[in-house]
């Protein structure tokens, strides 16, 4: 949101914990790359200043954290954090910013698409590590539309988040941790819009929150442990999957918009549920890559899907 008074402006800005000034080799646009962790327009978490200077809060394993990216070039960014969680925000932001993305290695031959890749000079696919912080958005918009969702969200972690640490913009808020998901009672997820269904999905993953972050580092596990999860399907792990992960092939499957878009897109025509999967196959392993450039350059809508079947236990 912009025009947020923030600490900063007032001048009372405590120095940062931890800061870096980082010069990446290749092009970084921060606000673009991250703008997909962002849920809706009001997300409390996240925030865009006038200037372009982004402020974004977590919950990372050390605490949370305020953590701010300001840049002028796409390889020159200065990124500041205040709170317990700075200094393993800051030691892991070059690969939440896509370092270990490689969009390089995507030759895509259609004209909307190579043209979408030059108007987006510094798109990364993130990868923040955080995965319980991913799926709790991801379950509260299964089966709605998008802006319903955000302000689910929106209301939830404006009601049960921490206030941000340091000079965040006034109003911003960290996410609830997996205690907070877990206890809160009926009513709380009523009051902002969330059905039985997703609150119950919600509360049994946030149980098994320190199990699925530690699968960050592995991918393949950490796809197996969501698949094991009641009511994470497809559609909800490629959520995670091109959020926390870095996944740029997390196609998501069973999203009620992605045949139209697509086929709009690219062919002119709308592509039939059936049609989809095969359609992407050619761009394996930049399916998401595909996805996203289509939403940043042509025709958008928001998305919804159906609930997954129900999983067996963890083991």
């Amino acid at each position: 949101m912009t025009g947020s008074r923030s600490r900063t402006q007032a001048g009372h800005a405590p120095a940062p914990d931890r800061s870096l000034h980082w010069q990446p080799g290749f092009a970084v646009d921060a606000r673009l790359t991250l703008e997909s962790l962002r849920r809706g327009p009001d997300d409390p978490t996240h925030r865009v200043e006038a200037d372009g200077t982004l402020w974004r809060t977590a919950l990372t394993g050390s605490g949370p954290v305020t953590y701010r990216i300001r840049q002028r070039r796409l390889d020159d960014l200065h990124i500041d954090a205040w709170g317990a969680g700075a200094a393993e925000l800051v030691d892991g932001i070059r690969t939440e910013l896509g370092a270990g993305d490689r969009p390089d290695l995507f030759r895509p031959g259609h004209p909307v698409l190579r043209a979408a890749c030059r108007h987006t000079p510094g798109l990364r696919v993130p990868c923040t590590g955080r995965l319980f912080e991913a799926i709790v958005p991801a379950i509260i918009e299964q089966r709605v539309i998008g802006l319903d969702a955000a302000a689910s969200f929106t209301r939830l972690v404006r009601a049960h988040g921490e206030p941000a640490p340091g000079p965040a913009p006034l109003g911003m808020r960290v996410p609830p941790s997996p205690e907070v998901w877990r206890n809160l009672p009926s009513w709380e997820w009523r009051r902002a819009g969330v059905d039985l269904q997703r609150s119950r999905t919600v509360i049994q993953t946030a149980r098994h929150a320190a199990r699925l972050d530690r699968a960050a580092g592995d991918p393949a596990r950490a796809y197996e442990l969501m698949a094991k999860l009641p009511g994470i399907g497809t559609w909800t792990a490629a959520q995670v999957g091109h959020r926390a992960l870095g996944d740029a092939d997390a196609l998501p499957l069973g999203d009620y918009h992605l045949g139209r878009m697509t086929g709009m897109a690219l062919l002119g025509r709308p592509l039939a549920d059936d049609e989809i999967e095969e359609f992407y196959e050619p761009f394996r392993p930049h399916r998401y890559r595909v996805v996203r450039l289509i939403e940043l350059n042509t025709w958008t809508a928001p998305r919804r899907a159906p609930r997954a079947p129900l999983r067996g236990p963890l083991h």
